[in-house]
């Protein structure tokens, strides 16, 4: 067999798998053929211009196929994902072993109010506050490759209160208001639910920021390296609080750490701008298409300090890394990370730069795959059709790490030729010419 001909046979196999995970033998068409469409040339990933690609003489009944099964059929996007998740893994894990889980949202720009979850919010694409849809998602990494494996619509409180819009889109009973590091929480529960192996979780200052989402991952025995802003604050080099206020007479003893004038934690940008020149070193992280990615770092051991006046001891010590590249007149990046007190400059800087890859998956989703084209406004098919896109992604990661050159172009040369002809979904007969 040509390399072609393996990964149509591949690609048939993989589709079969998604429908029997779907739970219905008629589903293997339609869903292969989305995904299908999905990776097809086009300016628009959306059901209706795909249908008319995938079948121009039959783009109707096509249509309506495409259609039943993204907005209407009601299939588990955790069982399909789960089946793309193992694919994946397997494949990955020719080139090395899966290193972390990355946390990440990303926004969905809209027109109007009607499409499920849509507000005036933070959208990522734009870089500011617009009108969107917003979603969170899990992914697994390795050092070569990563893919979505679970995502989950964020909810804004207004939406999650108002009974008349869930019920004009479907929004299940059971969904209720919660921020997005609990939504993150939820999606990493359902995979250690599901018999994955725990891993380091990765998140950008977004969810670094939330102390509940860290303490959510301590709790629950994960390691992390997470972004923080720049006003976090710490206690670094010998500081510390005063200890609970001693009894003198009658009374309960204090039990609060206390602070005074004297007794004040720091910013980390205040700590890293008072670090000694000794104190940063350059660090490679990883080759790219322009060399060697390195950059000046430091790091060092730090008692996070928030709320830290309602504790009665300090929080664990855990690393803070700091990236202030030479070109730069202050540092650009901070983490916290609780990997090992053994753990290397070197191993704390790659984990916490593995966090990358989500930016790329997310930019080749959308751009190659149409993550954001979906024009529906029920959460069923918003949910179904990021599923579909992640599957058809994971696809995309396994032919990767089997084959080279890895472009999307050579794996799919099978789809991009001319088709032959496809069968008609069941119930429905030709147009006449």
């Amino acid at each position: 067999m040509t390399e072609s001909a393996d990964s149509r046979a591949r690609f048939d196999a993989y589709a079969a798998l998604l429908a029997k995970a779907a739970g219905h033998a008629d589903r293997r068409e339609p869903m292969a053929l989305y995904c299908r469409g999905l990776i097809l040339p086009g300016d628009r990933k959306s059901v209706e211009p795909m249908a008319a690609r995938l079948d121009p003489l039959h783009a109707q009944a096509r249509h309506q196929s495409l259609h039943h099964l993204v907005a209407q059929a009601g299939w588990s996007d955790a069982a399909v994902l789960r089946v793309a998740r193992d694919y994946a893994r397997e494949a990955m894990e020719i080139q090395g072993p899966i290193e972390a889980w990355i946390i990440d949202d990303t926004g969905f720009p809209k027109k109007g109010r009607h499409s499920v979850g849509v507000a005036h919010q933070y959208c990522g694409p734009y870089g500011k506050t617009s009108n969107c849809q917003c979603a969170v998602s899990l992914s697994m990494a390795s050092r070569w490759a990563s893919v979505p494996v679970a995502f989950r619509l964020y909810l804004p409180e207004a939406w999650a209160k108002d009974l008349a819009r869930r019920s004009a889109v479907g929004v299940p009973e059971e969904i209720v208001f919660q921020t997005k590091w609990r939504l993150a929480l939820a999606l990493i529960d359902a995979q250690r639910e599901d018999g994955v192996a725990d891993l380091p979780v990765l998140a950008d200052a977004g969810y670094g920021d939330a102390s509940g989402f860290r303490d959510g991952l301590t709790e629950r025995r994960l390691r992390y390296a997470v972004g923080i802003g720049k006003a976090t604050t710490v206690w670094a080099n010998g500081k510390a609080p005063l200890p609970p206020k001693v009894q003198t007479g009658k009374g309960q003893p204090g039990k609060r750490l206390r602070r005074d004038e004297d007794h004040q934690p720091d910013a980390v940008k205040a700590v890293a701008e008072g670090l000694p020149k000794s104190a940063w070193q350059k660090v490679p992280w990883a080759e790219g298409t322009r060399g060697v990615m390195e950059s000046r770092f430091a790091a060092l051991r730090v008692h996070p300090a928030h709320r830290d006046n309602t504790l009665h001891s300090l929080q664990p010590e855990e690393w803070l890394l700091i990236e202030w590249p030479d070109s730069e007149s202050e540092p650009t990046k901070y983490w916290f990370s609780t990997l090992p007190e053994t753990a290397s400059i070197g191993q704390l800087v790659r984990l916490a730069k593995l966090r990358w890859r989500i930016e790329r998956d997310y930019q080749e989703m959308k751009s190659e795959l149409g993550l954001d084209h979906y024009e529906g406004r029920g959460w069923r098919g918003f949910h179904h059709h990021l599923s579909l896109c992640a599957a058809t992604y994971a696809f995309i990661v396994a032919e990767r790490s089997r084959l080279s050159p890895p472009t999307i172009e050579a794996i799919f040369s099978f789809i991009h030729a001319p088709p032959g002809p496809i069968p008609l979904p069941r119930g429905h007969r030709a147009l006449p010419a």
